[in-house]
């Protein structure tokens, strides 16, 4: 199973659009796939509350009765088996920042993360909070890839800025974690403010600025909110944002290497 953090320390930048559609992205490609939405703000449980599991996310920091994992189905003759899985949001991760310890959390959650790849599931995705907390650093601890969504505004650069800085100094602890890269987010291609902003972070980071981004699109909103991905809109206003979308997906699922 490869485990994969979307995250920034900067909230509003696209970072639960994206990791939803990588979720529909990868299921509609055959992998067995499993959601854990750590920010208490809960977007991602919103939009794929069908694919709710018994368990939820805080619990994972704690002990799991081994008949309360979700269990991934066998059988795949029937068109109708799910192969998603959501462990969604809940109240119980806004304590565990301030009554947890960095080390105890970390500990916990790799420990979460092998007995749900001992479940059979191909791919991991984390949803994080939009701020370097217990649970985001947990996530990266664990983590096989980390992917940083960002809106180009200058708030939003000075928060990837900290993010690479977090990111540096976590994988002294945890060094199979790679950066995939910054995903341009939000994009409005006719501000020319976005465009400059673009060229100084790719002259700034060339090596971690990925090469498809994401338009600043309200078919991407109203496909969250009808809880299917943006493919399934039917708007021609949709396409653009399907045709970017996908092709970030094949990006980061060939980044990831994901063998079924």
């Amino acid at each position: 199973m490869k485990t994969l953090v979307v995250a920034n320390q900067k909230g509003g930048v696209g970072k639960t659009s994206i990791l939803v559609h990588l979720a529909f992205d990868f299921l509609e490609r055959g992998l067995k796939v499993v959601v854990i939405d750590l920010d208490t703000q809960a977007n991602a449980s919103y939009t794929l509350q069908s694919f709710r599991s018994g368990l939820v996310a805080s619990e994972l920091f704690g002990g799991v009765p081994s008949n309360a994992w979700p269990q991934i189905a066998t059988d795949f003759t029937d068109p109708n088996t799910q192969r998603m899985t959501l462990i969604g949001s809940d109240i119980g991760l806004a304590n565990l920042e301030k009554k947890m310890s960095l080390a105890d959390a970390g500990s916990k959650f790799r420990e979460a993360i092998k007995t749900l790849e001992g479940q059979g599931f191909d791919v991991c995705l984390i949803d994080t909070a939009p701020s370097l907390g217990v649970t985001m650093a947990a996530a990266l601890l664990a983590a096989d890839y980390v992917l940083s969504p960002i809106e180009l505004e200058a708030y939003s650069i000075q928060g990837i800025k900290q993010m690479v800085t977090t990111i540096a100094h976590l994988r002294k602890a945890n060094p199979k974690l790679k950066f995939l890269g910054m995903v341009p987010s939000k994009v409005d291609a006719r501000n020319p403010r976005h465009a400059r902003h673009l060229e100084e972070l790719e002259r700034a980071y060339p090596q971690l600025m990925i090469p498809t981004g994401v338009g600043l699109r309200s078919s991407i909103a109203d496909a969250l909110a009808s809880r299917v991905p943006v493919w399934k809109i039917r708007k021609t206003a949709a396409r653009k944002a399907t045709q970017e979308i996908r092709a970030l997906a094949a990006h980061v699922f060939e980044k990831m290497e994901i063998t079924q």
